[in-house]
C-alpha cells in the first residue's frame, strides 16, 4: 500500500497527454489521503528522492566520457571497445544502482524515472525536507477519516511577509519626544530663574516691606489705644 501511495505521489508529476492518458492528476505533486498514511509513506518518499539526488554527481561525472553516437552504429562500437567505456561504466554503475534500489522500493519503473528525470535535479541543493503535510478540515465519506494532503515542497510555499508599521504611530513617537524636550526644557529654565541672583534680591526685598508694614501697623495700634 506504500510503495503504491509512492508511485502515484511520484506520477502526478509525469508528462501527461489528454489523448492517451485518462488518469491525468488534477494537481502536480500532490495526493489526498488520510492523515495516518500520510505520516507512513513520507519516509519512504523521501528516502527514494535522496537516493536519487545523491546519484546525479555520479551521472554527471559519467556524461564526460559518454557519446552521443547511434546504438550499433560503427561510432558506437568504437567507443564500446574504447578505454573511455571502461571509464563511463565505472562512473555510472552508482547511478545504476540507486535506480535498482528505488525499484526495489516502490516497485514502479515509471515512477522511478519520474523521480530521476524530474525531481532529483529539483531538490539537488536541498538536504531533506521535500515533502509537507497538510490537513483538511473536511473528512472522508464513509468512515469520517481525517484526510490530509501530501506534496512536493518548492511549488506552492507561502511566503512571509512582514508588516510595516503604520506612520501614525510614528508621527505620535516624535510628538512624545517634542512635548518631552519642551517639558525639559521648561524646568531648566525655572530652575535657572530660581537660582538667580536677582530672585534672591527681589525675594528679601519683598519680605523687609512686609515687615515694615507690619511695624507701621502695631504703631497705628498703639496710638489708636492711646
Amino acid at each position: 500500500m506504500l510503495r503504491n501511495l509512492a508511485s502515484a505521489l511520484f506520477l502526478t508529476e509525469r508528462e501527461t497527454d489528454d489523448a492517451v492518458d485518462k488518469n491525468i492528476p488534477k494537481v502536480k505533486g500532490r495526493i489526498v489521503t488520510t492523515l495516518h498514511k500520510a505520516k507512513e509513506v513520507r519516509p519512504l518518499v523521501e528516502k527514494c528522492i535522496t537516493i536519487a539526488r545523491r546519484s546525479l554527481k555520479h551521472e554527471e561525472a559519467a556524461e564526460e566520457y559518454a557519446t552521443d553516437a547511434r546504438r550499433n552504429s560503427d561510432q558506437w562500437r568504437e567507443w564500446r571497445n574504447s578505454s573511455e567505456w571502461r571509464q563511463w561504466n565505472n562512473a555510472i554503475a552508482p547511478t545504476v544502482a540507486a535506480r535498482r534500489r528505488v525499484v526495489q522500493l516502490i516497485g514502479d519503473k515509471e515512477a522511478m524515472q519520474v523521480l530521476f528525470d524530474e525531481l532529483a535535479p529539483r531538490f539537488e541543493d536541498r538536504d531533506g525536507g521535500y515533502t509537507r503535510i497538510v490537513r483538511l478540515a473536511k473528512p472522508r465519506l464513509g468512515d469520517s477519516g481525517q484526510q490530509a494532503i501530501l506534496e512536493f515542497v518548492g511549488v506552492r510555499d507561502r511566503e512571509r511577509q512582514e508588516s510595516e508599521k503604520p506612520a501614525f504611530e510614528a508621527e505620535e513617537e516624535s510628538a512624545t519626544v517634542d512635548a518631552d524636550d519642551e517639558a525639559a526644557e521648561a524646568d531648566d529654565e525655572e530652575a535657572a530663574e530660581t537660582d538667580s541672583p536677582d530672585a534672591e534680591a527681589s525675594e528679601e526685598d519683598s519680605a523687609t516691606e512686609d515687615s515694615a508694614e507690619e511695624d507701621s501697623a502695631d504703631e497705628e495700634e498703639k496710638k489708636a489705644e492711646e
